[in-house]
């Protein structure tokens, strides 16, 4: 088994302190991170969300859960064999033997011949059960103040449309605005022609192609968001993995740790 079983992941116990004082005042630091973000007056901004918006890989622990589940594939012997050959294809992946950019493009036109509804139910379903207690409280107060003061905010992601679509509906950020792993949907059901996957350089070249606007500033937290950081006016390296940090010290680009992450 390649994959970690489904589980609530550490982070998402901060999480669930942070929901449950939501209604108190942020701390000083965190504070001053939104109110300097605001300062600026950004009209667009990207926002990467697996690791950024939330704790954890909304998109990865959709494809392990929709294998061994059966809301998305109902029937066990045909989930049985999708199971172990897209394991096996995600294994190779993790070695190296597979790019990201093919991965994530198979882990939305595995869905080929679903009806689009179904997709999407099961996403929203999964997602409040295992992701919106690990929401990023002020990134989801972030993203609100900004579309409030009139910024456009796009959430960007190599994850599937559909568990984008799902975590987007805790930040009221429309579906219009939203650039993930899409492939076209033919009278209502999932078809494998693959539309866009934003990741790497993906990600800048969806904006450019669909936004075309000056992106003012941008958040992510892998190395993936690397070339999409690199593109804004003003760069945020949020909960940044470790690669991604080396980064934005070498070029200057902020750098916040979610209240929760940080060191105690």
């Amino acid at each position: 088994m390649f994959m970690r079983p489904l589980r609530v992941l550490p982070e998402a116990r901060y999480c669930r302190w942070m929901n449950a004082a939501e209604a108190e005042a942020f701390l000083p630091a965190t504070q001053e991170f939104l109110d300097s973000i605001l300062r600026l007056q950004l009209r667009v901004a990207a926002f990467d969300c697996d690791g950024t918006l939330w704790a954890g890989d909304a998109g990865e622990r959709f494809f392990d859960w929709e294998l061994r589940e059966g809301d998305v594939f109902p029937e066990n012997g045909a989930r049985g064999i999708l199971s172990r050959s897209l394991r096996e294809r995600y294994a190779a992946y993790k070695r190296g033997e597979v790019d990201e950019t093919t991965m994530c493009g198979e882990m939305v036109t595995m869905h080929r011949g679903v009806p689009e509804l179904k997709m999407m139910g099961a996403a929203v379903r999964f997602f409040d059960q295992f992701f919106a207690a690990q929401i990023f409280p002020e990134m989801r107060e972030l993203v609100r103040r900004l579309q409030e003061s009139g910024c456009e905010v796009w959430a960007v992601s190599s994850s599937n449309e559909w568990v984008i679509r799902a975590g987007m509906k805790h930040f009221g950020i429309v579906e219009s605005r939203i650039l993930a792993a899409k492939v076209e949907v033919d009278a209502g059901v999932v078809t494998d022609r693959l539309i866009r996957v934003p990741s790497g350089h993906g990600k800048p070249q969806a904006l450019l192609e669909v936004v075309k606007k000056e992106i003012e500033a941008a958040f992510g937290n892998s190395r993936w968001d690397t070339e999409m950081l690199a593109m804004a006016k003003h760069a945020f390296a949020v909960n940044p993995n470790p690669d991604l940090e080396s980064v934005a010290r070498e070029q200057g680009w902020r750098i916040y740790f979610p209240e929760g992450t940080r060191p105690r």
